[in-house]
Order: structure tokens, then sequence, then C-alpha cells
């Protein structure tokens, strides 16, 4: 089946790719993976990320501090760190092997296979990189919302909330996810290049010909 439109969808996966993948490192290094107001001065939020814990202060701005040692991170944190850097190396290999088998780059124009395969390739490697990218952000926010809702917790203590990272990291996944899902549905469909509509053409005319000069008088 001839698909019109398959170097638009192609183009299309490699943009929501990058845009995903983009997405994703700003998660990482975003410090906003919790928020924390507190009742007794609203004047300040406290925000946690994967590598430092801030304060927002409305007189004094941002002030952040790095989290001294990684083994003391508990563990949503641990092993968000480490599936995020994951997420972003396996969707910058996908943009750069996907980039090769795609249709308007004429180097490999000969070797349809092999681009395909390039193109399949690079889709399930931002399926990867999209689940990877969600996993984290996920873990976090299940472990928030118990947190929050921990009967054993006095009233009184601050709980902390969902920060604006987890929505741009479940954004990252599901671009990355779309794309890989459009560039691997190009693969299915076949182009009609030029150049064998003019061969089959002229072909026709030939046979068109030859069946006229037969029956002719």
């Amino acid at each position: 089946m001839a698909l019109v439109h398959r170097p638009m969808m192609q183009l299309s996966g490699i943009l929501f790719s990058l845009v995903g993948w983009v997405l994703s490192c700003l998660t990482t290094y975003l410090p906003q993976w919790k928020n924390l107001n507190l009742e007794l001065n609203e004047l300040e939020i406290w925000t946690m990320g994967l590598w430092q814990a801030c304060v927002v202060q409305e007189e004094g701005g941002m002030q952040c501090k790095d989290f001294d040692s990684f083994l003391a991170l508990p563990p949503e944190l641990r092993i968000s760190r480490i599936l995020m850097f994951f997420s972003n190396g396996s969707g910058l290999l996908g943009l750069l092997v996907s980039g090769f088998g795609l249709d308007c780059l004429k180097i490999g124009e000969r070797q349809q296979e092999q681009k395909k395969r390039l193109l399949l390739f690079g889709g399930m490697l931002f399926w990867i990189s999209g689940i990877t990218a969600t996993v984290p952000v996920s873990w976090v926010a299940h472990s928030t919302v118990q947190e929050f809702w921990d009967e054993n917790i006095p009233d009184i203590v601050p709980r902390w909330d969902f920060g604006e990272a987890l929505f741009v990291g479940w954004l990252a996944g599901f671009c990355l996810i779309l794309g890989g899902s459009l560039l691997n549905c190009t693969i299915c469909s076949t182009e009609i290049h030029p150049s064998s509509v003019r061969y089959t053409v002229a072909e026709q005319q030939d046979q068109c010909q030859h069946l006229e000069t037969e029956t002719g008088p």
C-alpha cells in the first residue's frame, strides 16, 4: 500500500522525538520534582529535584544546595537519576540512528532495506527512552501521593506536592513514544518513486503500440 505522506510522517516522528528528548533532558535537571509550601511562612516554597533542594523566597530569589551523597537519597530519587540518564542517552542515539534512515536523506538511497532497519531501531530506541522517562516521574508521583495521604504522619507536618518537573517528564515520555510510533508506522508502507512510475507508464505505452501493430491491417 502506497503512502503519499510517508516523508511527512517521518519528519513528524523525528520532530516529536526531538521535542521529547529535549524535555527529558530538561526534566533531569529541573529542581521542581517536589514542592513544599510552609503554612508558617507562606513566602517560602521548598523544592526538591534529583540533584539539589532549593528554597524560593519572595525577596531573596532562589537558593539551592546540592545533595551531599548519592547513597543518602531516597530509593526513588536514586533510581530516577539512573533511568533519566538512560532515557537521555537512548533518545540521543535514536535521533542519530533514525536520522540516517529518513527518505529525505540522499545518503544510502539505494539501500532501502538498511534504511528501514535504521528507522525500526531508532523507533524502538525512542520507545525505550519514552518508557524510561515516564517510569521515574510516575514513581516519584506515586511515592508523593502515598506520603501525602499517610495517616501516620501528623497533620502539622508539611506535605510534599507534585512539582512542575513531573508534568514535563510525562509530556516528554508521550512525545518520545509518539515519535517512535510514527517512525515505525512508515516502515510498513511503501513509497512510489517518480522514476518507477515513469518506467511503468512507458512500459504500458510500448505494450499498447505492440498490440496495435499486431492487430492493424
